[in-house]
């Protein structure tokens, strides 16, 4: 990406924490009469990019959707195929990411999960605790609702009384309660709905979605979403 193309961003009005709903694989491969699995590869294969596009405009934090609690439903060999190149991208991915500073984490519930998948996410997580370039979080067998059950059990088990619990609590006991909640939440492939992501997080973060296909979603792409974003006027339910 040329540098002029940086250069036109505000520096002052770039979000500190992007959130993306991966979406339209499946889509991008029908189109190009291809199984939907070459799809996912090919939206796999847009990560890297992506977060070097991140690292180049000073974005920090990046959560990336990548399997909800709701895609069990999908057929099984399409499940099967897709943890299958997550595991495989985790294993090729690790030792650049590792290099480049990059440090991973999860939300979500690791039951449920292949033991060897399992296993791959704890050894990411623990070899790149100590990196603060930019920091990943996937989104794997994650559900919004689930987090706050989730949250709420811990709570409970805790014995905390009724009447301490309050939001900042709450947000406490999410998965990852030292990441800043989103500011922007990007979603490609033209649909417009949460899909159960970041509920309790994304309370006053920005939208912005795009038709593009997550495999073909790039640099420009996501420098048209930042321009937008600087253009928004953040409030959070106030006047200014």
């Amino acid at each position: 990406m040329a540098s002029n193309e940086v250069a036109t961003l505000d520096p002052t009005k770039i979000p500190r924490h992007v959130a993306i709903i991966m979406d339209g694989n499946g889509r991008w491969a029908q189109q190009r009469g291809l199984p939907r699995l070459a799809g996912h590869r090919a939206g796999t294969e847009n990560i890297r990019r992506l977060l070097e596009n991140c690292v180049e405009f000073g974005i920090q934090y990046v959560t990336l959707y990548a399997f909800s609690t709701e895609n069990w439903g999908r057929p099984p060999e399409e499940v099967r195929g897709l943890m299958g190149i997550l595991e495989n991208v985790i294993e090729r991915e690790l030792d650049e990411l590792d290099s480049k500073g990059v440090q991973l984490r999860h939300l979500g519930r690791l039951e449920g999960l292949a033991p060897a998948l399992q296993s791959k996410i704890k050894e990411a997580i623990q070899r790149t605790a100590g990196n603060s370039r930019l920091v990943v979080c996937v989104a794997l067998n994650y559900g919004g609702r689930a987090e706050i059950v989730d949250a709420i059990r811990r709570i409970i088990r805790e014995g905390v009384p009724p009447e301490q619990i309050d939001e900042a609590l709450v947000g406490q006991h999410m998965y990852a309660p030292d990441i800043p909640d989103p500011d922007l939440i990007i979603r490609t492939a033209g649909e417009s709905r949460l899909s159960n992501f970041l509920l309790w997080e994304a309370a006053y973060a920005e939208y912005y979605v795009t038709p593009t296909y997550w495999p073909d979603f790039d640099g420009s792409e996501l420098r048209r979403a930042l321009l937008a974003y600087g253009q928004r006027h953040r409030r959070f339910g106030q006047l200014k």
